[in-house]
């Protein structure tokens, strides 16, 4: 067998030995992985995908997520999170990342308890454990299981193995909480998230699929790939005049190009490493 082989044959090993399971279901890849083999592993009766809509993810992206998961034959379960409702998220602290997981696992052991399921999965993956992922610690502590680290799933894995199984989201552009576009502890408003949701529609309709809008009070700090910033300014005036209209007064483009995580360059090694492990 080939690496991959041997990584999803864990993968599939690991399911088994699981009777009912939850799946924590954005539509990313690595969800859509985890809930393909779920279902081909255990039986759409054994398998409910959960997928939860907030302030801070687009009404778009929980659209999306239901439809697919429907298209994939699982049970789906809508839910809620008011994430604004906890003061150390609608303040954008450096521990936002941390509540809003526990929130958000939470939410999901709640819905295993009164349906009886015996496990809760995300798709978290290897990459996430070389990152900045204070969610890890709340997806510890709630008993989450990543099946996707435990057989050994990088990213690379993750998009060649869905490949192979004709997920037709192999590719897809990874999306994240829009309270990464903000600085840490700037206090979030709905009006300021719908700010920054317009304006990235705005520049994924034009056809940047991977954006970042950086909220800076009236200025707007648009990531783009370095390699498609010539061709972004080419639209400056349409860009200019739509995010203005959004409710930025002025509109900049990063000549550093896109970066995950780039708010978090603002922490150091130190604040990390705590809010890691606190």
């Amino acid at each position: 067998m080939n690496k991959l082989s041997e990584k999803k044959a864990m993968l599939a090993a690991n399911l088994q030995q699981m009777k009912k399971v939850i799946v924590a279901f954005s539509g990313g890849i690595d969800s859509t992985l985890v809930l393909k083999m779920a279902l081909e592993t255990l039986g759409k009766e054994n398998v409910l995908a959960v997928v939860a809509n907030s302030e801070l993810f687009t009404d778009e992206e929980f659209n999306k997520a239901i439809d697919l998961a429907h298209e994939m034959g699982a049970n789906v379960e809508a839910t809620t999170l008011n994430y604004l409702s906890d003061e150390h998220i609608a303040n954008n602290t450096p521990e936002t990342w941390y509540y809003s997981k526990k929130m958000f696992y939470t939410q999901l052991n709640q819905i295993a308890a009164e349906k009886g399921f015996d496990h809760v999965l995300d798709g978290m993956i290897m990459d996430d454990n070389s990152d900045f992922r204070p969610g890890l610690r709340a997806r510890d502590e709630a008993g989450a299981e990543s099946v996707l680290q435990t057989a050994g799933f990088y990213k690379i894995d993750v998009r060649q193995l869905a490949k192979e199984l004709n997920l037709n989201n192999w590719n897809k552009v990874a999306s994240c909480s829009v309270s990464s576009r903000f600085p840490y502890n700037t206090a979030l408003t709905e009006e300021k998230i719908a700010q920054v949701m317009q304006s990235e529609k705005f520049l994924r309709d034009l056809g940047f699929a991977t954006v970042r809008v950086r909220y800076h009070e009236s200025i707007a700090r648009v990531e783009v790939p370095e390699a498609q910033i010539a061709d972004f300014l080419t639209h400056s005036e349409q860009i200019n005049q739509a995010l203005q209209q959004a409710g930025f007064e002025f509109v900049t483009v990063d000549l550093a190009g896109f970066k995950s995580g780039r708010m978090n360059e603002s922490l150091s090694e130190q604040q990390k490493a705590a809010l890691m492990t606190a």
